[in-house]
């Protein structure tokens, strides 16, 4: 393999009870790429009217991170423990950044009505520097055109968080990092932005070429340290960019991300013994802790 690409991780499926997801983060050999901890690829999948409760992502804690919601297809309404309650849809992005604690859920409620729904979306979680792991909890929804956007022949870029070739999103984030969903006719060719130590590309639809070598959809691809990055669309693609600089080793379980063991272990008896408030909007039902959950079974 050639010294510019890193690692290949391809998908692996994974129940969510009523529909599977694509795992790519963590890895057993790559657990982050700068921040990001956590990305499963929602999707594509089509919920049939009449979609049973069961299938929602009920209320569930998190801590130290920031979870990204952004959708290309579909509609996901969120509730939480800070009063929030908003749907999102595609070219959107939920950022909730969990901090010392905070409670949500993801509710398919579109796909209950007559018409059923697609949804197709990436759920990602960006770690918190170790100074911000104890922030308070916040939610911040964006609207399309809140989002710096680019077009060029074939080609459609929109920034979700961190800062790339000039733009900055407007999400609130703690460390140096991009995320960015490229939309690409046949044939045009991008390229990643060079000022970050960890770099990656995922592939949610299309096939995609880059160092004489081809990937379809469901593959992520690393990139070494110091190295020009182009990709080309074999076909139309969606393509997502990710990455930034490392903020060191986490420990992960559940639902559960912290520099500090001890700090994964409050929260599980903070979860266990109800000392964690519930969505203000959503707090009839909620998940329990499980008994071995490294990664974490649910994803939103």
């Amino acid at each position: 393999m050639n010294r510019m690409i890193e690692m290949v991780i391809s998908q692996r499926r994974r129940s969510l009870g009523g529909f599977e997801v694509g795992r790519l983060l963590p890895f057993a050999k790559r657990r982050m790429i700068g921040p990001f901890i956590f990305f499963d690829h929602l999707g594509p999948v089509d919920l049939p009217a009449g979609l049973p409760r069961s299938v929602d992502v009920l209320p569930h804690p998190h801590i130290g991170l920031s979870t990204v919601t952004y959708l290309f297809a579909g509609e996901i309404v969120h509730r939480d423990s800070v009063g929030s309650q908003q749907p999102i849809h595609p070219g959107e992005v939920n950022w909730m950044t969990a901090g010392c604690g905070v409670t949500h859920s993801e509710r398919f409620e579109r796909a209950r009505q007559e018409e059923g729904d697609h949804v197709h979306g990436i759920q990602a979680w960006v770690a918190l520097p170790k100074e911000n792991e104890e922030n308070s909890p916040f939610f911040q929804h964006y609207e399309g055109t809140d989002l710096p956007v680019w077009q060029e022949k074939g080609m459609t870029a929109r920034l979700i968080t961190g800062e790339a070739f000039g733009a900055k999103a407007p999400t609130a984030v703690f460390s140096p990092q991009f995320y960015i969903h490229w939309q690409l006719d046949k044939n045009v060719t991008i390229d990643l932005p060079h000022q970050y130590s960890e770099r990656a590309v995922y592939v949610a639809a299309g096939r995609i070429q880059t160092e004489d070598q081809s990937f379809g959809a469901g593959d992520m691809i690393l990139f070494g340290r110091n190295t020009s990055v182009r990709i080309t669309a074999e076909q139309p693609s969606i393509v997502l960019g990710l990455g930034g600089e490392p903020i060191g080793e986490r420990f992960i379980y559940w639902n559960f991300v912290s520099s500090s063991k001890e700090r994964i272990d409050q929260a599980k008896a903070d979860w266990q013994t109800g000392r964690m408030k519930l969505p203000d909007f959503d707090h009839q039902e909620f998940i329990p802790l499980p008994q071995d959950a490294t990664p974490a079974p649910n994803p939103l």
